[in-house]
């Protein structure tokens, strides 16, 4: 099976698959993906004329790697009707709402690789994307998405999971999320390090705080994720700053590498008056190749 190479994976922009408009705006913008949705944004009714929008804008991207499409949950009944439409213009991948588990992305990869193959496609060159955290049953089954198939990025998402527990709040009085979902974010994050995926952060609703948004990106940024969803375009610009490792941290990383090249036989060492042992060598080199060195 074909792995294509992956775009950056910092900002994901959400864009309706029934608006030509927002999706044209989506693939123009500078997010590094473009992800166009087939699930919550479009209605029933709506879904059929969507999917041959979402077909047409994809063949039309300049790019599309980078174009991705979100299709319905797997238990929905839509989701091959979803693959009908899309596959055969060659997304850069799909992103599965609602996964519970591997076998989900197993499936969904059953369901993709007969479609490439028919469209002439290379099989494997559809990546998937898991929000693994909206029900009740995804929130045990998040380290179980080791290898499995096609799979680059795993996400997390507050709304559908309050829905499922009937919660009418998602965040205390400080504005920050309440336990369960702080748990969520935590697992989504265990999950794709185990499985060797991206982690990347849920959305932000308020879009026009665009401080707090960059304010937050930095801080799940620190505590391991690659990426972060985005609702607005103007949201873009602050995650893609955030993710991207600042001159300061590179200059550092090339401190640290050039301190053990220097001492190979070195466990620990110091650097600027603190130490550094093998764990900030690891640090310091996924840096650098995030940064491209």
């Amino acid at each position: 099976m074909t792995t294509t190479p992956l775009p950056r994976m910092r900002s994901w922009l959400f864009a309706p698959g029934d608006s030509e408009k927002k999706m044209t705006k989506a693939i123009a913008s500078d997010a590094d993906i473009a992800l166009i949705d087939l699930e919550d944004s479009v209605v029933p009714d709506r879904k059929a004329a969507a999917r041959k929008m979402v077909a047409d804008a994809i063949a039309a991207a300049p790019d599309t790697s980078r174009v991705w499409v979100r299709v319905n949950p797997l238990a929905g009944g839509w989701t091959e009707a979803d693959l009908d439409a899309v596959v055969a213009a060659g997304p850069g991948g799909l992103f599965l709402p609602k996964a519970e588990g591997g076998h989900h992305v197993e499936a969904l990869d059953a369901l993709i690789t007969p479609r490439e193959v028919s469209a002439g496609l290379a099989p494997g060159s559809i990546r998937v994307a898991a929000l693994v955290t909206e029900t009740a049953a995804a929130m045990f089954t998040t380290g179980t998405y080791d290898n499995t198939p096609r799979l680059a990025a795993m996400s997390w998402g507050a709304e559908d999971l309050s829905s499922e527990l009937g919660a009418s709040e998602q965040r205390g009085p400080d504005g920050e999320y309440t336990h369960v979902y702080e748990m969520a974010r935590s697992l989504c994050l265990l999950g794709a390090v185990k499985a060797g995926v991206a982690p990347i952060e849920t959305v932000q609703p308020e879009f026009r705080d665009l401080e707090k948004l960059e304010t937050r990106a930095r801080r799940v940024r620190a505590q391991g994720f690659r990426g972060m969803l985005a609702i607005h375009p103007a949201q873009v610009a602050p995650i893609n700053a955030a993710f991207t490792p600042s001159e300061k941290e590179i200059a550092h990383a090339r401190a640290v590498v050039q301190a053990f090249a220097d001492n190979p036989g070195a466990g620990a060492l110091q650097l600027d008056g603190a130490m550094i042992d093998r764990p900030h060598l690891a640090l310091a080199e996924r840096l650098l190749a995030e940064a491209g060195e």
